[in-house]
């Protein structure tokens, strides 16, 4: 593996990392940029209203969701590209083109769609929309980049890039919480960018100081583009039935039914990611080992699973555990409307690991429109039965969520098990 660009060339032995311990960076990474997320979400609860914070939780959801769009499975193609051998500096100087370009179109489209279609929820400053943009656009490059180091091994850089770039995000809103109390939506979503724009600046120094590697964005060979997107569509249709519900619905929430019941959603979900990162960020390097090493996709899969359990399930029980006091941080309100739903979406986690252990195997074996199939009818299942619950509160939607989420897994899990019999019996 060469970096082909910059002043060195880096032979893969010396640059990939054990799979647990680039998993584990990965996962410390997601920890310091989620709990500096939940810090910043405290901090600005105590500086502006719920109407606030719930329109600012919309409006980082709608990023969240142009970043997944936007991506275009690049990222996953820079890990099937790297993994056979391509140079490297020639698959992601084409894949950051490709992102930056489909990030800034879809952001503005959102932008434009949702001031014709919720005028009454829409923010139209020039500070939101500038901010929205380069959340976009450097969100989007955060995720490529976080696959780039998983396809070279090093996935434990990312510990460095969020943890800059969350602590610089909650330094600017505790800057405002401090000079100004009631803080507007656009100010929050502009401190939210910083960190995110930190964070993406971080990991280019990274990939120039790991791999030797300067970033010249281009799309101009025809002959670059379309293979990768090729390899990378797939992979992202089945990216986004992951992401999606989760995105999506504290969008629907804000503009559906109010935007406080996103502000009371929001947090328990937030924080029950934290768990759920770790078998999400598992699937992410069991897939990268699964295109590297096909003959131990079986016993990879079953180590995976195992981590992503302790893990991911250690995370689950503090959080179920403590759930009232975490959320009584954000205020009373918040303990009161979000600590059950805390503790349904935390009970979700072996769930979520069965899932992503199949998706993993799925993309592994090229099974893209099986598993495709599966995630739209979970992500459909999902958001429909809690939006129907929505009027009863938080706690309810989280447990028609762990409903929804459980009958899937089980599913799944039988499919998973039977994809993986006929790995071994193929086998030579």
């Amino acid at each position: 593996m060469r970096a082909d660009r910059g002043t060195a060339v880096v032979d893969a032995s010396t640059v990939r990392q054990s799979t647990l311990r680039s998993w584990l960076g990965l996962i410390l990474g997601k920890v310091a940029q989620t709990g500096a997320g939940f810090a910043f979400w405290v901090v600005a609860a105590r500086a502006t209203s719920d109407r606030e914070i719930g329109l600012t939780v919309a409006a980082v959801s709608a990023v969240m969701i142009c970043t997944q769009l936007a991506t275009l499975g690049a990222g996953s193609a820079v890990i099937v590209a790297v993994g056979r051998g391509e140079p490297p500096a020639r698959v992601l100087d084409t894949a950051f083109a490709i992102v930056g370009v489909a990030g800034t179109m879809l952001a503005l489209g959102y932008l434009v769609l949702q001031s014709t279609v919720a005028p009454d929820t829409a923010l139209v400053s020039v500070l939101f929309w500038l901010t929205f943009l380069l959340a976009a656009v450097t969100g989007t490059l955060i995720i490529v980049l976080d696959q780039a180091f998983v396809a070279l091994g090093r996935g434990s850089s990312a510990t460095l890039r969020y943890s800059l770039g969350g602590g610089v995000a909650l330094g600017a809103v505790a800057l405002v919480a401090w000079r100004a109390h009631g803080a507007s939506a656009d100010v929050l979503m502009a401190c939210w960018t910083l960190g995110a724009t930190v964070s993406c600046i971080v990991g280019a120094v990274q990939l120039r100081r790991l791999v030797g590697y300067r970033p010249r964005p281009s799309l101009r060979s025809a002959g670059r583009v379309r293979p990768l997107l090729a390899l990378g569509i797939p992979h992202q249709l089945l990216t986004l039935t992951e992401r999606a519900p989760g995105l999506v619905l504290p969008l629907l929430l804000a503009h559906m039914v109010a935007p406080e019941a996103a502000a009371y959603w929001y947090p328990a979900w937030m924080m029950a990611w934290t768990a759920y990162t770790a078998p999400m960020l598992m699937g992410i390097v069991q897939f990268s080992e699964g295109v590297r090493d096909p003959a131990r996709l079986v016993s990879t899969t079953w180590a995976s699973l195992r981590w992503s359990l302790a893990v991911g399930g250690s995370a689950a029980v503090v959080l179920a555990l403590f759930a009232r006091p975490l959320l009584g941080l954000l205020g009373e309100q918040y303990a009161d409307a979000s600590a059950g739903a805390l503790r349904w979406l935390a009970a979700g986690l072996v769930a979520y690991a069965v899932l992503q252990a199949y998706n993993a195997v799925c993309r592994a074996r090229g099974l893209y429109v099986e598993a495709i199939v599966v995630g739209v009818t979970v992500g459909v299942a999902l958001c429909a039965s809690a939006l129907s619950v929505a009027d009863r509160g938080a706690s309810a939607m989280a447990l028609a969520w762990l409903v929804v989420l459980s009958i899937a897994a089980v599913a799944v899990g039988v499919r998973l098990v039977a994809v993986l019999r006929r790995v071994t019996q193929d086998a030579p």
